[in-house]
């Protein structure tokens, strides 16, 4: 089988499990999250990282911490995974989805001003499979209307917009280290901002409203609880795993951006396949490598067909806006149904050999052929 995703573990995350399960400090907010935090500060020329238990937490506490609350709304980028309007509903208020440009799957900056009225308090904007947003006119746009903005990052650890990594273009951004993400450790996420008043209140809610037990060591003291907080931690076993990988990261991003030339190239001659852009000023990771068919190819048919060549695939992802949960929700979003019908994720990890790269596009080529030909 070749799979859609496969993480990159060696012996230095085994490693670095044994000492965190010899230190017998395996629970959250300990010694390695307080060594993961450094390490992501320096990553991403920050100055406040909270590791939190996954990006979904991370964004509902993000969202906490602005003080957005019932009633109030939030413009939320359709053409994603739905965990960002769900954290806009969990907090109680509506989640409003504007449209993406189709060729680079991210938020649309003029069509967010449709969106804005007397109860819109805030903007995420998510960077799809990798991509950063264009981040300065949205920036433009929400210091024009006094909106607070969340770069939903969950995809672009170590992604660039002008040289600039998610964080410096918001109030507050959040990563995933779920298991399709480059980095990974199964679940995990972080918060990061520049805004000690954010970071404070939000590491103080990921651990139920006080003080972590690893922060209150040193001196005796029975904590008090303030605030409705969550348990949002995450174990010192993840963030140990996260911490080689970032270590090795450098050479994950190298290896997938290879595999994506290969693709685009490969690809290239197939009309009914359009590969997916690196916008100017970005640098694309690439955590998803996701195309867009032709909308006379069946892509549910591709998916299966392939399946059945060992192959591994997938949709790209999902159009918000048509997702039951989100009933009184009357936006339409055109260009991210598009692509939630019609765009595939290819296998894309760092032990894909080259030539299986050759044989997902000899494969896919034949099964779009064979569509072709049995409609005409």
């Amino acid at each position: 089988m070749i799979y859609l995703t496969k993480p990159y573990f060696d012996e230095k995350e085994l490693e670095a499990l044994k000492q965190v399960l010899a230190s017998g400090w395996v629970a959250g907010q300990g010694p390695k999250g307080e060594e993961l935090k450094g390490l992501l500060r320096d990553y991403l020329d920050i100055k406040h990282v909270i590791p939190v238990s996954n990006c979904t937490s991370g964004l509902h506490l993000a969202i906490l911490a602005l003080g957005i609350k019932p009633g109030d709304e939030v413009i939320v980028s359709d053409y994603t995974f739905p965990a960002a309007g769900h954290a806009v509903l969990f907090c109680g208020a509506k989640p409003r989805f504007t449209d993406v440009k189709i060729n680079t799957y991210n938020m649309e900056p003029e069509l967010i001003l449709g969106k804005i009225n007397s109860k819109t308090k805030g903007i995420i904007v998510v960077h799809e499979f990798g991509l950063i947003a264009e981040m300065e006119p949205i920036m433009k746009i929400a210091r024009e209307h006094g909106l607070k903005i969340i770069e939903d990052a969950a995809c672009a650890l170590g992604a660039r917009y002008k040289e600039k990594q998610p964080g410096f273009w918001s109030d507050i951004a959040v990563f995933s280290f779920h298991g399709r993400k480059n980095v990974t450790c199964g679940e995990g996420g972080a918060v990061v901002t520049n805004n000690g008043k954010y970071a404070s209140e939000i590491e103080s809610l990921s651990c139920f409203g006080m003080q972590s037990a690893y922060s209150r060591q040193e001196d005796f003291s029975i904590p008090s609880f303030d605030d409705l907080g969550y348990n949002y931690k995450l174990a010192d076993l993840n963030a140990a795993v996260i911490i080689e990988q970032i270590r090795k990261y450098p050479e994950i991003i190298e290896r997938k951006r290879k595999l994506v030339e290969l693709y685009n190239s490969s690809l290239q001659a197939n009309k009914y396949v359009t590969t997916p852009i690196e916008s100017k000023d970005c640098f694309h990771v690439y955590q998803t490598y996701a195309v867009v068919l032709d909308g006379k190819i069946d892509r549910d048919l591709l998916i299966k067909a392939l399946r059945e060549d060992d192959i591994q695939t997938n949709i790209g992802t999902y159009a918000s806006h048509i997702q039951p949960v989100y009933e009184d929700v009357e936006d339409t979003c055109p260009n991210s149904l598009f692509l939630y019908y019609h765009s595939l994720a290819l296998p894309l990890y760092y032990d894909l050999k080259e030539e299986e790269v050759i044989y997902v596009v000899d494969r896919l080529n034949h099964h779009i052929e064979k569509q072709v030909k049995n409609k005409s």
